[in-house]
């Protein structure tokens, strides 16, 4: 086809205006199609400014002269359902609403609410430019075959990508064939499950502080889902001798959520040769390791030993969330356990996939999740340094990382503290309801906060910095 003859369809698609379903009743054409496009504007089907099909495509589409539908568009515009304009067809007329009683609103606080509780993020900043210039590049490059459905372990050059990617920053190691695209972290943790389940795994060990969520995934695909005590330097070693053999393990080592603490180098190696010894699975959970402050990111565990470890990452929290991309990286002995666990068609968007791919090769990826770290890490020493001003007796949990940041509280003040910080209009997380309901009572962090700094604007976050240390300021120093 032409460019001259592109161009006409197109013009001529322009002037076509909507599909529009109508079912014409009563003896005269003219009648029951006014009657019809009457009742379509009175119903709401179609809205003021609904620019209606030309008067040749609805004829054809009718199987009725053009003049007839002329005539009936005349007459409804006479009428005031309609309005023409030269050049610009046939539209809906704006109609006044109905006059509605109000209805009585709760009582509100003057104070809008500040969202600090984990998972909430700051989403104007989305990189909108790069990301629609990365769009127009892979969509205009893109080869009419992938448009189709794609591969269920999602798109081999965004795969190709992430192989190249994670090795270079996470120190992943990666065959891009090993490598599954999901449409998100619980997405890809129920796969795996499925797929552990189908190799005789009965058992995951959860650290003791994590999203309850995590657990209800794992339980929903009949699996225990016992605790494993987490301090200082990560998940402990001493539950692991309570596990089955073959079990698996779902750790946070560069970042552990929520306490803030890495999984020392005694415990890497000691979690690894448990996984050697027992023939276990480790499952990684690396959502925030490209956000560490004071020195350069730890390193993936599964760069350590490949054939034990599944390594997670996602897209959610270093851009967006509604992008709905996240990777697994299986040993090649998983492989096609989780590829019959994942399906026959892939549930991620292709054209994110390919949108995605442009965004890490061009290097906007890099550049974008540097100007967030940068952001980021002056926001948690601004957090830092206020508290130790205002609240010395308050205590930052864990390294300089990550999105949030758990706040110890004297014991038995956490619920009061979260009261206080809703009334001053922040919405906070107890550091309690993060805690596995089969872990062991005693526990050296009971009363706290978790705290996302990643997730209000710049304009908002002195101000709400200011609330917070307020807040916190006027703690008593243990519970009254």
């Amino acid at each position: 086809m032409t460019t001259k003859q592109t161009t006409s369809r197109t013009e001529a698609w322009k002037r076509a205006g909507v599909d529009l379903h109508l079912e014409l009743r009563g003896t005269g054409l003219r009648a029951g199609l006014s009657e019809a496009l009457r009742e379509a504007v009175r119903s709401g089907r179609l809205a003021p400014g609904t620019r209606l099909p030309a008067s040749r495509a609805l004829a054809e589409d009718l199987g009725i002269a053009r003049s007839t539908v002329t005539e009936c568009y005349a007459a409804l515009v006479e009428e005031g359902w309609l309005v023409a304009r030269h050049g610009s067809g046939t539209h809906v007329a704006q109609r006044g609403a109905p006059r509605r009683t109000a209805e009585p609103t709760a009582e509100r606080s003057g104070r809008m609410p500040h969202g600090l509780e984990p998972g909430a993020a700051e989403y104007a900043e989305f990189p909108r430019a790069p990301w629609l210039a990365a769009a127009r590049k892979a969509l205009t490059g893109a080869p009419h075959t992938a448009f189709g459905y794609g591969d269920p372990l999602g798109l081999m050059e965004l795969r190709a990508a992430l192989a190249d990617y994670l090795s270079r920053v996470r120190g992943v190691h990666a065959d891009p064939a090993q490598i599954v695209i999901t449409s998100g972290f619980h997405h890809g943790l129920g796969m795996l499950a499925r797929a552990l389940k189908g190799q005789g795994v009965d058992t995951v060990g959860l650290e003791s502080y994590g999203l309850g969520i995590y657990r209800e995934v794992l339980e929903d695909e009949g699996l225990a889902v016992p605790a494993l005590e987490v301090d200082e330097s990560g998940a402990r070693l001493d539950d692991a001798g309570t596990l089955p053999r073959g079990s698996a393990v779902l750790l946070t080592p560069a970042h552990q959520f929520p306490t803030g603490h890495a999984l020392s180098p005694d415990r890497r190696h000691g979690w690894l040769e448990w996984a050697r010894r027992t023939g276990g699975v480790v499952l990684e959970d690396d959502y925030d390791g490209e956000f560490r402050y004071d020195r350069k990111p730890i390193g993936a565990l599964q760069g350590l030993d490949p054939d034990h470890v599944v390594y997670f990452g996602t897209a959610s929290k270093s851009v967006a969330p509604a992008l709905r991309l996240a990777w697994a990286v299986v040993p090649e002995r998983l492989v096609p356990a989780v590829t019959a666990a994942k399906g026959r068609v892939d549930t991620v968007s292709v054209l994110d996939q390919l949108v995605f791919t442009e965004f890490v090769t061009s290097g906007a990826f890099d550049r974008h999740v540097r100007g967030r770290r940068q952001g980021f890490r002056s926001r948690r020493e601004q957090l830092v340094t206020t508290l130790a001003d205002q609240a010395p007796d308050v205590r930052v949990l864990g390294m300089s990382a990550g999105l949030q940041a758990s706040l110890l509280l004297p014991a038995g003040t956490e619920a009061a503290t979260v009261r206080a910080a809703a009334r001053h209009g922040i919405v906070v997380s107890r550091l309690s309801e993060f805690r596995h309901p089969g872990a062991a009572r005693e526990s050296e962090w009971r009363d706290g906060l978790v705290v996302n700094f990643s997730s209000v604007s710049d304009s908002s976050w002195p101000g709400v910095l200011r609330s917070l240390a307020s807040v916190l300021r006027a703690l008593p120093t243990r519970a009254t």
